[in-house]
């Protein structure tokens, strides 16, 4: 018998990308007519789970889906579970990002949550094949499905009106947390040489903060900006500077590129999945302050690269990361289960 499926997202709120998927999953698949309901939890039920009450499953639901951080508390284990995996901090490459505490807190309280998850999951799936090699390596789970993040690229995430040639000063834009994982410290040095024919716009974080790391007179910040103004600025900007050390998908490279952006990134973790080097931007060694320099003087150089690499990067973000994609796979996912 065939069973519609009726979702429910236990979710701690913690204002990451992981907030965002679930908003955007849930709000996709209403369009298409599934039932889904978001319980948001507060942060602390990620460290402190039995401080917080557990809530109930919605009358009806038939799947619930969760983040591989949701402590067991708060997972039922009457209904079949999906496990996504967003990232993974336990990759040994982000040891010299991490003190003490953090380290021993993702080792001894996160790392056994999500193998528990892992083992209950009736499937498990990943936001990029660099997660998903993760998962095995850690897990020895070897039957995870990769479903990339999706966005809007029809009416959300798109260009702007044409234009026959870059900004000057040639405009960057950084986008994300203020953490050394995310490559910000790199940012003053990379400025400093890109001199006076260069600007760097950027972000606050979730928390407003954007001022721990010295800039260059060439910068000024944007502020925390809601969705349509992280559209503005993708639209208003001439590439991507994104020197992160780690990305479990790189959601932002991803929207950049939707928005006809060319994007300067580090080579390392899911990134390769996302932008082609040579083709949507350049990808660059980890921390190579000389790579991003010279990739940005390149684009800033060439009129007619640049404007190939933004039809490029808009062409391969429709054409993989669109959400409708990834909502069609999720929704086939519940149906199976459900069969």
């Amino acid at each position: 018998m065939h069973t519609t499926p009726a979702i429910w997202f236990p979710t701690i709120r913690c204002g990451t990308g992981t907030d965002v998927f679930t908003e955007r999953l849930a709000e996709g698949l209403r369009g298409r007519g599934i039932r889904c309901e978001i319980t948001w939890l507060p942060h602390r039920a990620e460290y402190a789970p039995w401080t917080v009450p557990i809530p109930k499953p919605p009358p009806g639901a038939n799947v619930v889906h969760i983040n591989s951080w949701l402590p067991a508390r708060f997972v039922p284990r009457h209904l079949p579970l999906v496990v996504t995996v967003h990232h993974s901090v336990h990759d040994p490459s982000l040891l010299p990002y991490k003190n003490l505490p953090r380290r021993l807190y993702h080792a001894r309280w996160i790392r056994p949550i999500e193998a528990e998850n892992i083992h209950r999951a009736a499937s498990v799936t990943a936001v990029s094949h660099y997660v998903a090699a993760e998962i095995e390596r850690l897990f020895g789970h070897r039957q995870t499905t990769v479903i990339h993040n999706g966005i809007d690229t029809e009416s959300t995430f798109t260009p702007g009106p044409p234009r026959a040639r870059p900004h000057h000063p040639f405009r960057l834009l950084y986008v994300g947390n203020w953490k050394p994982l995310k490559g910000v410290d790199l940012l003053e040095p990379i400025l400093t040489r890109l001199g006076a024919d260069f600007e760097l716009c950027y972000t606050a974080d979730r928390a407003g903060v954007h001022h721990h790391y010295p800039l260059p007179p060439n910068s000024r910040c944007l502020g925390r900006l809601d969705r349509e103004g992280l559209v503005k600025a993708y639209r208003e900007a001439d590439a991507l500077l994104f020197p992160t050390r780690s990305e479990g998908f790189g959601l932002t490279a991803a929207e950049a590129m939707a928005c006809g952006l060319p994007v300067i990134a580090s080579g390392v973790s899911s990134l390769p999945e996302i932008v082609e080097d040579g083709m949507t931007g350049y990808l660059c060694p980890v921390d190579d302050v000389a790579c991003f320099v010279e990739s940005a003087r390149h684009l800033q150089s060439d009129k007619r690269l640049w404007e190939n690499m933004r039809q490029i990067a808009r062409r391969r973000a429709v054409s993989k990361f669109d959400h409708r994609s990834q909502i069609e796979r999720y929704q086939t996912l519940y149906q199976t289960l459900l069969a």
